[in-house]
């Protein structure tokens, strides 16, 4: 019997796909104006360690995840302060061993391991319960980034002129990071941990070629999102294909497309 559009499951992994949707492409904007890809991959590296830890101690992956992730997030921060190191050699040696960790950490598990789910998400085996646990996050998500926009934006500009204007940058990028962490703890289930930085940045990168202002960056980029989302589980139900990796390449083409696009309207 063929899935239909329709079926409750399918509705509840669109449901799901659109919170991502929603929180990945505001913080996907601070990742792209930032250049901040590296580090969102980074973070999303660390998620695997978590979601051992959160198997191993019967806590839960969410929030083995989000506990690792900030971790993770804090020890980067704190090491890029002594400007010993560029930010990517930190961000490689910081990624790799919690990589390394995450896979030792699974290891000891007794449980047995969905690693395939874990890395490329399985969206249409969220619950309701799933659902409503993704929402609570983004809404705390995005009510951080909208209290903090002015700041943030400034840091994001000039940390120099944010400290004359006191703002604290080290405090912001912590905010930005808990943010990135709420966004790698939703969306692992979803579309895996290995296209969750696909998410922050195509969507983004996408509206950057299409508008100048940055909120309504912000909104083109939540909107791409929410259509890649539809589009890709349609064409995964249609086709029998996984869901995550069919999102990121719908998202992939609208890029192609805007910047095919938006070449041609630069040379007018």
């Amino acid at each position: 019997m063929e899935n239909k559009i329709t079926d409750p499951f399918i509705i509840r992994g669109i449901m799901a796909g659109v919170a991502v949707a929603l929180i990945s492409g505001l913080v996907g904007c601070f990742v792209v104006w930032r250049r901040l890809s590296y580090y969102g991959e980074s973070i999303a590296h660390s998620s695997l360690l978590g979601a051992g830890i959160g198997i191993l101690l019967g806590v839960g992956i969410n929030i083995g995840v989000v506990f690792v992730c900030l971790i993770f997030g804090f020890l980067f921060l704190w090491l890029q302060q002594s400007k010993a190191l560029s930010s990517d050699t930190l961000l490689g040696v910081l990624a790799h061993v919690a990589l390394a960790l995450g896979i030792i950490v699974i290891s000891f598990n007794k449980i047995k391991i969905d690693l395939h789910a874990i890395l490329f998400g399985d969206i249409l085996t969220v619950s309701s319960t799933d659902i409503w646990g993704m929402y609570i996050g983004v809404f705390l998500a995005i009510i951080l980034i909208l209290f903090n926009w002015s700041s943030l934006l400034l840091v994001t500009v000039d940390e120099d002129l944010a400290k004359a204007e006191g703002i604290n940058p080290l405090y912001m990028n912590f905010l930005l990071t808990s943010v990135l962490t709420i966004v790698v703890a939703l969306s692992l289930q979803v579309i895996g941990l290995l296209l969750i930085t696909a998410m922050l940045i195509i969507p983004a990168a996408t509206a950057r070629r299409l508008v100048n202002s940055p909120k309504i960056m912000v909104v083109a980029s939540t909107l791409i999102g929410i259509f890649s989302v539809i589009i890709g589980i349609y064409i995964s139900v249609q086709a029998d294909i996984p869901s995550g990796p069919s999102i990121v390449v719908v998202s992939a083409a609208l890029f192609f497309i805007s910047h095919f696009f938006g070449n041609l309207f630069k040379k007018e």
